[in-house]
């Protein structure tokens, strides 16, 4: 199915798994359904309970029911409109180092996406942070990262789950019900003379990806990320405001990140790290 076609409809849920399981043999469990309540939560129950092979598992479904963004948003989607995919992998880290986890998988997945598209989507696909990829000021996918610790004590490690929805089609329709530009593969396709793909082109490239970065992460920290960051970072040189609830905490900047992950704004008081809030970027005088 090449990416001009507009994704009418998604391969039936058994013959994506089936064609995902046999290109992704590093992932020890991999199923797509109809529909599902949220798949984070799904892969998030199953590590919690200690049940199912071993990972990394991929679950990905044609039909979020209870899907949800940052701050608990519901995320809006229909039948074959939005890929919607979760991966879970076993990880090693200190507590203090997990909250790099986010910005990495959407440097991660914008790369992935990148790779998919060919050289024509760059500088137009790139990353928000903390991980909103978009097309050019235009959210395209969204990435919620969640983690929960292993059963077995402390030495078991964490299970980290990356989900992410990619918009396919309904782009138009979308930006006028949110009241702000919204993206979807048709238009990155279209706009950056994309190569031919498939909906399983999209997952395995996001999946191997996080994949290895989660274990570039182990061993060498956020800080071996420093460049690619910087590749895909939409807010470098940018005049942003710091948001929780719609009230502006802090203005400045965006200078990039630093060794934990953490954004970097330019403010009066210098270089301030930010950790948590929603990002609005600055109409310019």
């Amino acid at each position: 199915m090449p990416v001009q076609d507009p994704y009418a409809a998604l391969p039936a849920p058994e013959a994506l798994a089936r064609e995902l399981g046999s290109r992704l043999p590093a992932f020890q469990d991999v199923a797509w359904t109809a529909s599902t309540g949220s798949t984070n939560a799904d892969l998030l129950g199953r590590a919690r309970a200690g049940q199912g092979a071993g990972k990394p598992w991929l679950l990905g479904t044609h039909l979020q029911e209870t899907g949800r963004g940052r701050a608990g948003r519901p995320w809006q989607n229909r039948s074959g409109a939005t890929l919607m995919f979760s991966c879970a992998f076993d990880v090693h880290l200190p507590a203090a180092q997990l909250p790099a986890l986010s910005p990495l998988a959407g440097v991660a997945a914008c790369e992935a996406l990148r790779s998919v598209a060919g050289p024509g989507s760059r500088p137009g696909l790139c990353m928000k942070w903390p991980n909103d990829v978009q097309w050019g000021d235009a959210k395209l996918a969204g990435v919620l990262v969640e983690t929960t610790r292993n059963p077995g004590g402390a030495d078991a490690g964490y299970t980290v789950v990356i989900g992410m929805g990619v918009n396919l089609i309904d782009a138009d329709a979308l930006s006028l019900a949110l009241g702000r530009d919204v993206a979807d593969w048709t238009r990155v396709a279209a706009q950056s003379d994309a190569r031919p793909s498939t909906p399983a082109d999209l997952v395995c490239a996001s999946a191997m990806a996080w994949h290895d970065a989660v274990r570039t992460l182990e061993r060498e920290g956020f800080g071996a990320f420093a460049q690619r960051y910087a590749d895909v970072d939409a807010l470098a040189g940018r005049l942003v405001n710091v948001l929780d609830k719609g009230a502006v905490l802090m203005s400045g900047t965006a200078r990039g990140v630093d060794a934990q992950g953490r954004l970097l704004l330019r403010t009066e008081a210098g270089d301030t790290p930010v950790s948590v809030g929603e990002i609005s970027i600055r109409p310019q005088a």
